[in-house]
């Protein structure tokens, strides 16, 4: 179900986060873990921190529990609360993601869309568990003509920074108008998306399941609209310099992603499977994260997320993931290390349903 659509323009800049108070009812969840304790030798603050420091609600790159994700809740649970989570963090990986994103793939979405029948309104846009609504700050002005941006997530207060924050012009100075509803990823069909020019989403696949991605190509092909599917987890991590427990965080960590039969680095290649089998053309390009001593914040928060997620997966690395958090935040710290973190972005051109170009 989704809640009436709201339109609105642009109001200037993101608003002011919110106080300690109203990001912190996330409790008992562990860095970028699924919830519960991070295990011995891994201290968690109140909001689920390591090492006694606060963490950001939501940060790190893995699910607080299965089937949910920092900018959304992928399924009904039967409670009409949303998930609450911090806009600080989806700010702060921002302007990562905003350098990672392929523009490889950009000029053959801009020939889809211009072989597309024009309309009165310009392209109509879907954008699933749209968060603060980074992916429209990114797209809109990459895009020529007008557009109509609809965007999905299941938290209202998430949608409220996304409606006031959207960009208010495209490529060529056309309008771009936005609407927000409030509903699940799994209700997402064929119906929800008719009329659809775009369909995109950011971090999202690696949270769904393969009967999801695969009712997610059905609705797109369904649809015949393209899908701009970004920043989906690839499972490798590359960090300077190398140290001997590298590989086994990593390991743990990608078993993590694959909780509660989640796809996690697995996902792009089933939704390029899934995409093609409905007769899609597919490209897929890499969009690594590259972070430096610029981007030691975000760094640090990816950090905490990564190890405390492996450590869920493997309690018996507490101890020793204690001190490999400590030493690679201390480098972190002293502007010394680098990360490097493969993302996937896939492009679906699906067929078009009225049998156009």
């Amino acid at each position: 179900m989704t809640e009436p659509a709201t339109t609105t323009q642009y109001l200037g800049t993101i608003p002011a986060p919110p106080g300690p108070q109203d990001t912190t009812d996330v409790t008992d969840t562990a860095v970028g873990g699924a919830g519960g304790t991070g295990g011995p030798g891994i201290v968690q603050s109140e909001t689920g921190g390591t090492s006694g420091t606060s963490v950001i609600p939501g940060a790190g790159p893995a699910a607080p529990r299965p089937g949910e994700r920092a900018t959304l809740r992928l399924r009904d649970t039967g409670d009409d609360e949303p998930a609450r989570y911090a806009p600080e963090w989806l700010q702060l990986r921002e302007p990562a993601d905003a350098a990672a994103r392929s523009y490889d793939l950009l000029d053959p979405l801009r020939i889809r869309l211009a072989n597309l029948p024009r309309r009165a309104d310009g392209f109509v846009i879907h954008d699933i568990g749209c968060g603060t609504g980074s992916m429209g700050r990114w797209l809109a002005p990459h895009l020529d003509g007008a557009q109509h941006w609809v965007l999905h997530d299941r938290d209202p207060y998430l949608l409220h920074f996304a409606a006031v924050a959207s960009p208010r012009s495209a490529a060529d100075g056309s309008h771009v108008t936005v609407e927000t509803r409030r509903g699940d990823v799994a209700r997402i069909t064929g119906d929800v998306l008719a009329g659809a020019s775009l369909v995109t989403a950011s971090a999202l696949l690696d949270v769904l399941t393969r009967e999801e991605i695969g009712a997610l190509a059905a609705a797109c092909a369904g649809a015949g609209c393209p899908a701009l599917l970004t920043l989906s987890v690839a499972g490798r991590v590359e960090l300077t310099a190398p140290h001997p427990m590298d590989e086994e965080i990593a390991g743990a960590f990608n078993a993590h992603q694959r909780r509660g039969g989640l796809l996690g680095p697995d996902a792009v290649t089933v939704a390029a499977e899934a995409f093609a089998e409905h007769g899609a053309t597919v490209r897929l390009n890499p969009s690594p994260w590259r972070l430096g001593p610029e981007q030691a914040a975000l760094t640090e928060q990816w950090l905490r997320g990564w190890v405390g997620a492996a450590v869920e997966e493997r309690p018996e690395l507490a101890t020793p993931a204690e001190g490999y958090l400590a030493e690679r935040l201390e480098a972190c710290a002293a502007g010394e290390l680098r990360v490097v973190v493969q993302h996937s972005d896939l492009l679906a051109l699906c067929r078009p349903v009225d049998g156009s170009a």
